[in-house]
């Protein structure tokens, strides 16, 4: 059974969905015979590749808030993932086109080290202060995944390099009908948006493993949508 997930390393819910598809995917019976693939999509296409922002800045303008008022959402986004064991920083972190990491994860997809590469990526963007917008990084980052620098820094370098992997991506998920991410397709079968609990994912792979038809899983839960705007739910609970 292969997983198609769509997402953004700018979008937190992305991070927090991806560690709750993996708790639900670990007790799933069948776990050994699942194919998780990782696909493109961008919060922020518009914005000019070395156009970035500091996050807390963004969400104010975005929003129209304080800066006080958007440290409170980031704060509460902190919350959700920090109940899933994982690192989140509110403060340092900055924000602009991701084009260029959707294009090295293609090509660590094409080297067999395509989850690696996600994982050290969100890490980096949401736990660590390293930029996943300066090309250094990038690199540094693909090297730790075991990917060879220079064929990193060549990719990179290249602007066509991958591109149309990126937009075939972001073309399917539009036919998909997926215009917030995550965005998680199971065999085909089964789609699930948003940043779900755990145990909405383990019901989900069950479902699919029985080939059901497509079906939309659990209601509406927090996600980034096409135009860069992330939910945060009223309280720290699951979203």
């Amino acid at each position: 059974m292969r997983v198609e997930i769509w997402s953004d390393i700018a979008c937190p819910w992305c991070y927090i969905g991806k560690a709750r598809f993996e708790k639900g995917l670990a007790g799933f019976a069948h776990r050994d015979q699942v194919e998780v693939v990782h696909r493109s999509f961008e919060l922020d296409p518009g914005r000019a590749k070395g156009d970035t922002a500091q996050v807390i800045d963004m969400l104010a303008q975005k929003y129209g808030r304080t800066r006080e008022e958007a440290q409170a959402m980031e704060g509460n986004v902190a919350a959700n993932a920090r109940a899933e064991g994982l690192g989140y920083l509110t403060e340092g972190r900055d924000h602009g086109n991701t084009f260029d990491i959707h294009r090295l994860l293609h090509l660590a997809k094409a080297r067999g080290r395509q989850d690696e590469l996600l994982n050290l990526a969100y890490r980096a963007n949401f736990a660590e202060e390293r930029s996943v917008y300066d090309a250094g990084v990038l690199v540094e980052l693909a090297v730790e995944a075991g990917l060879d620098a220079d064929e990193a820094r060549a990719v990179l370098a290249d602007p066509e390099a991958y591109a149309a992997e990126v937009r075939a991506d972001e073309q399917e998920a539009s036919e998909l009908g997926a215009n917030a991410v995550p965005f998680f397709v199971l065999d085909r079968r089964y789609g699930i948006s948003g940043g779900q609990p755990a145990e909405v994912f383990a019901q989900a792979l069950e479902q699919a493993w029985k080939d059901r038809p497509l079906t939309a899983i659990g209601q509406d839960a927090a996600a980034c949508d096409a135009d860069g705007a992330c939910e945060v739910p009223q309280g720290g609970g699951n979203a």
